[in-house]
């Protein structure tokens, strides 16, 4: 995982991406793409949905969304970068989720594909690793076209003659326009979280070309081993901890199933089997958010709620998470749990005195 030559590919062409609106063009390239359908699509059919668009789909398919070749089709899976994509509106939090997509350089594989695809991206993933992570400590102002043109031409894997300075300039390009200082946070923010999600649902796609199943335990160290904490950004105990919350509610929801309503009713049954479903009349995601830390917060689809609340999680309704405030939650949780320890009527056992002698030791 993670080795072969660093190939310049298609990333030489020009996406056209704009200036001032971020990685829109990317968004609406995936939504068109799908045809707006949180379901699997052929790879030429994406391509002919997006055949009028003035850029180039290779982009897209080669370096941001995951391929894997079934019954002798090309097919693009649905994984949490088109689950964001095509469910909510397009944002600073989608572009740092896109960003974070190119740098973990992992998309699969198709008919036709040359050796060292199926990693595209691994001049950006090392740039990032060895540069902005390693030596730079995420401080993003030290990126450049200059220094990652620099470390292209000291780095013996990148396979190019000629393309070094149009590859660097390419990359220079997307880093501003999708703001990678955004990545550089050492807080859970909500595209931190999205980004978790997309490592393990990639790390799940990629095992399976492998004919490897990877069971909740497996999938929790190939996270750690993917980069994925020095990939996201600084760091820190935060995240560290966070990570089993993470792959337990990935887990519990099924991984990739969980955007199959039927393979998740299905767990619900087994898991919790007393639970009386009923039909909302709502299908937009939902958030969870766990209990022990309001800013680990991820949109989930809805039906997909009550497995969340299994693993330590509370659902934050649509209409409310893009107003959500962590410390406002706190600050329930705090009061609800003073209540609940004064409405239980908690008398002591030892009286002053019987504690002074215990804490002294006599």
């Amino acid at each position: 995982m993670f080795e072969g030559p660093w190939l310049p590919g298609s990333f030489t062409k020009n996406f056209g991406w704009g200036r001032d609106k971020g990685l829109r063009a990317l968004y609406d390239h995936i939504r068109i793409g799908f045809g707006e359908l949180l379901e699997p699509v052929d790879r030429e059919t994406y391509t002919a949905r997006v055949s009028h668009l003035p850029r180039s789909e290779l982009i897209a398919l080669n370096f941001f969304l995951f391929n894997k070749i079934e019954d002798g089709r090309n097919i693009l899976p649905v994984d949490e970068l088109v689950f964001q994509a095509l469910t909510a509106p397009h944002s600073a939090r989608f572009d740092s989720l896109a960003l974070f997509a190119l740098n973990l350089s992992m998309v699969g594989v198709w008919k036709g594909a040359q050796a060292g695809q199926r990693y595209p991206a691994l001049w950006a993933r090392n740039y990032i690793l060895r540069r902005v992570a390693a030596h730079f400590n995420w401080n993003v102002a030290e990126v450049s076209t200059g220094d990652i043109e620099a470390f292209l031409r000291l780095s013996p894997e990148f396979r190019a003659m000629s393309s070094h300075h149009k590859m660097a300039t390419n990359l220079s390009w997307l880093y501003r326009v999708g703001h990678l200082e955004n990545l550089s946070s050492p807080r859970i923010e909500r595209w931190w979280v999205d980004a978790a999600f997309l490592t393990l649902d990639r790390l799940q796609l990629d095992a399976k070309l492998n004919g490897v199943e990877l069971n909740a335990g497996g999938l929790s160290q190939a996270l750690f081993k993917s980069g994925f904490l020095e990939l996201s950004g600084p760091n820190t105990s935060e995240k560290s901890f966070a990570i089993a919350h993470i792959t337990a509610l990935h887990n519990i929801a099924g991984g990739l199933a969980r955007f199959d309503p039927n393979s998740v009713m299905e767990r619900i049954g087994v898991l919790i089997p007393n639970f009386e479903h009923v039909t909302p009349n709502d299908s937009r995601p939902q958030g969870a958010v766990h209990r022990t830390n309001p800013r680990l917060l991820k949109t989930i689809p809805r039906n997909c709620a009550p497995l969340a609340q299994r693993v330590g999680y509370d659902i934050v309704f649509a209409d409310d998470l893009e107003t959500f405030n962590p410390e406002d939650y706190a600050a329930k949780q705090t009061a609800s749990a003073l209540a609940r320890v004064l409405d239980s009527a908690i008398q002591p056992s030892l009286s002053a005195e019987e504690l002074h002698k215990i804490t002294r030791g006599e």
